[in-house]
């Protein structure tokens, strides 16, 4: 529990990179449909800011607090490593559970091909930022004289 701030900071700062690429995207007009925000919004029943929170709940609080519970029972490598591999688990979930109740089914196929793609690439992203942020923030400080 020692380290769930850094965790959460990680999840925080990595949903923030998560957010940007998805900004990008939709202004790009890559996957228009593909809108995870939309898709938290109508499930809740709200405007936009209502998706937006959930995500950002979602990605720093349960993920990012996740994260800092359970990487040291992910398979060895570096945290970066163990990010993207916690982050796939997350993919899979989202996949599996948050797609088909949003109505876009088993790993969002009524969009296509590319949703499950595009969404797994977003992920890998997060869980390299996840990993990487968390390390930076439970390194050893060095101390100078």
């Amino acid at each position: 529990m020692e380290k769930l701030p850094a965790g959460l900071g990680a999840g925080f700062v990595a949903t923030l990179v998560l957010s940007a690429l998805m900004v990008a995207k939709g202004m790009m007009g890559l996957m228009p449909d593909l809108n995870v925000i939309a898709m938290l919004s109508t499930m809740m029943g709200g405007a936009m800011i209502i998706g937006w929170l959930i995500h950002f709940l979602i990605g720093t609080v349960v993920w990012g607090g996740a994260f800092a519970m359970i990487h040291d029972h992910l398979p060895d490598g570096s945290l970066t490593a163990k990010g993207v591999v916690f982050a796939i688990g997350a993919w899979i979930l989202m996949m599996t559970l948050v797609m088909p109740v949003a109505g876009a089914g088993l790993f969002g196929m009524k969009m296509g091909i590319m949703a499950p793609i595009m969404t797994l690439i977003l992920h890998v992203i997060y869980g390299a930022v996840l990993g990487f942020v968390f390390q930076m923030l439970t390194a050893p400080k060095v101390q100078h004289s």
